[in-house]
């Protein structure tokens, strides 16, 4: 993976089709996605219950992008290796998941992943201000985590604080929950570059009609771009 700050569009898959998930990945991408978003969620970290690594191995082979998989469980770290066996390129953890996210996040590293960071809504930027070293993604949600189509809360402030503690670090600001094209040019504005978007992208779109997936992806991007 090359590192830059272009906006990237990340559709979640949270969205698609369950039952043509090989499919749905496939449309995404040829329509512009830049990466594919996977939202794991144990039914205890979270109050839902989605994928692990089988599916998400069973995924991997029609992924040609980047593979972001966004962990919501706990603990993390008895699952990193399989996350990395199943080919995972990005593997976030919640800061909130676990008593030791430092540990968390150089294990990922060592399995020969990307670090991810994600913050819930309600904890500050300055969590993550003792791992930007440890880092290659700060995940802020902009909904509490754990079902997809929420209201969106606002995390502009934070998300320019952590554009200002990144610096000149080559680490990415991904937001998660709400993004639209009324939301995301705020989002950009303040230096997020990863935008994971999920019935916006998905929405009245199928795989016997992808081109709506084109179009939704493209009105965010205009959206931003303006």
């Amino acid at each position: 993976m090359t590192f830059d700050r272009s906006i990237k569009i990340a559709p979640s898959i949270l969205s698609a089709d369950f039952a043509n998930f090989g499919a749905e990945i496939q449309a995404i991408e040829a329509q512009g996605a830049d990466w594919v978003h996977i939202d794991v969620m144990d039914g205890h970290f979270v109050p839902n219950l989605t994928f692990g690594p089988m599916a998400v191995k069973a995924f991997r082979p029609h992924v040609k992008t980047v593979m972001d998989v966004h962990l919501m469980i706990a603990p993390v770290d008895p699952y990193i290796d399989a996350y990395a066996d199943a080919g995972t390129d990005i593997l976030t953890a919640h800061v909130e998941a676990g008593p030791h996210i430092h540990r968390t996040l150089q294990a990922i590293r060592g399995a020969g992943m990307k670090a991810g960071v994600a913050l819930n809504p309600g904890t500050p930027a300055e969590a993550v201000v003792h791992l930007l070293d440890l880092t290659d993604l700060i995940c802020v949600m902009t909904v509490n985590p754990g079902f997809g189509g929420q209201k969106y809360i606002d995390m502009t402030a934070k998300v320019r604080r952590l554009r200002e503690m990144v610096g000149d670090r080559e680490i990415h600001i991904e937001i998660d929950g709400g993004m639209d094209p009324n939301t995301a040019p705020g989002m950009a504005a303040a230096g997020a570059d990863v935008l994971v978007a999920g019935s916006a992208v998905f929405r009245d779109g199928s795989v016997q009609k992808p081109e709506v997936y084109g179009a939704n992806m493209r009105a965010i991007r205009f959206a931003v771009a303006r």
